[in-house]
């Protein structure tokens, strides 16, 4: 098997960005419809409308009903025909972002991401994740390319809640141990090959930029300031996080959280969130030296990231109520089994313990 390494064609980082999306989709097409919530085009719809009023090309917008699913692709790949579009523009957080490059895919069409949150690697990749309605874990949608272009306006991410960028951190600190698992195994990524040298390095390069700025971005990020550390912190969850995962490939940490979407206790919570909870879990199933678990649980604790069970909203840790979350973890088609070593749900739920266990004597020190 050969290594593959994909990324999307342009990324584009910096404040005030999303005032230039119209001159940037000219380029590329001359109608979009752009994916967006309701409170979004209530923040950013005014610029994106004067945006694409000075290119002169015509945008639709319509607002996106809550879950990445069957349903509400198929929604708007009938509206892009309908309106007659032949660009799709997703601006918000990760499922709409999944769900624009789902119905570019489905239409044959140019698709551009504008995050206006850091809360996930999800605006590089040529992946979308899909859901029920109920926004349970299905699927996931391997694309044949990933977005044209990714706008990234770090003052609108600066002005988000602090959470979500913090989410984002737990997200793309999944990344290097998750490459470096499927490293060891041999296993296929999300690209379609081996982990190449240039997946890897970047996937460090991730781990090495969230330890070091990781805590300083968070500070300056609780005043809405724009630093050159909130910046870094911005191009990892974004840039490094994306291109990492998907060439780097994919291992426990989102299995453990697939796992955890069949539990309605969870739904309130982010997606990184949840996510980082699966790295501690997936570092406690690796069996790593005490002493650097005990370094990654400080930085999730400094940063503010979930470590137990009861921060993602589970009181009830019986087994009964666990083992289902390890089962689904460890489904057929997905991504635990590029551990190297042998993995079934009992190991999981086992590990899912010892990792609470873990969490709950780091938030007590």
């Amino acid at each position: 098997m050969s290594t593959i390494f994909i990324s999307p064609s342009k990324y584009i980082q910096g404040p005030g960005e999303i005032n230039n999306i119209g001159e940037y989709t000219a380029g590329l097409g001359k109608k979009a419809l752009c994916v967006i919530s309701k409170g979004g085009y209530t923040r950013q719809g005014t610029q994106i409308e004067a945006s694409f009023a000075k290119a002169g090309v015509e945008v639709a917008f319509d607002f996106f009903h809550g879950e990445c699913s069957i349903n509400e692709i198929n929604r708007l790949v009938s509206i892009v025909k309908e309106k007659g579009c032949d660009v799709v523009i997703g601006v918000g957080g990760g499922k709409i972002f999944d769900t624009a490059k789902a119905v570019a895919y489905h239409v044959g069409a140019p698709v551009i991401i504008c995050p206006t949150i850091a809360s996930t690697d999800a605006p590089c990749s040529a992946l979308s994740v899909i859901y029920t309605d109920e926004g349970v874990f299905q699927e996931y949608l391997f694309l044949p390319s990933n977005p044209n272009l990714v706008i990234m306006d770090t003052q609108i991410i600066a002005d988000s809640p602090v959470r979500l960028t913090v989410s984002g951190m737990g997200d793309a600190m999944a990344t290097y141990f998750e490459a470096r698992a499927c490293c060891l195994s041999g296993a296929s990524t999300c690209a379609g090959g081996k982990v190449s040298v240039a997946a890897l390095g970047i996937a460090k390069l991730c781990f090495d930029t969230l330890m070091n700025d990781g805590l300083l971005a968070k500070s300056a990020l609780e005043t809405h300031t724009c630093t050159p550390a909130v910046e870094r912190v911005i191009e990892a969850n974004t840039l490094l996080s994306g291109i990492g995962f998907e060439s780097g490939g994919l291992a426990g940490a989102h299995a453990i959280h697939n796992g955890l979407t069949v539990l309605e206790e969870c739904h309130h919570m982010q997606h990184g969130e949840k996510v980082n909870f699966g790295t501690l879990t997936q570092l406690v199933l690796e069996q790593i030296p005490e002493e650097e678990l005990c370094v990654m649980l400080n930085w999730m604790t400094a940063v503010g990231l979930p470590v137990t069970l009861k921060e993602l909203g589970i009181t009830d840790d019986s087994r009964e109520h666990l083992m289902p979350v390890a089962e689904a973890a460890c489904a057929v088609n997905d991504t635990m089994h590029n551990l190297p070593f042998q993995v079934d749900a009992e190991r999981v739920y086992n590990a899912i313990l010892v990792a609470d266990s873990y969490g709950r004597a780091a938030l007590a020190m």
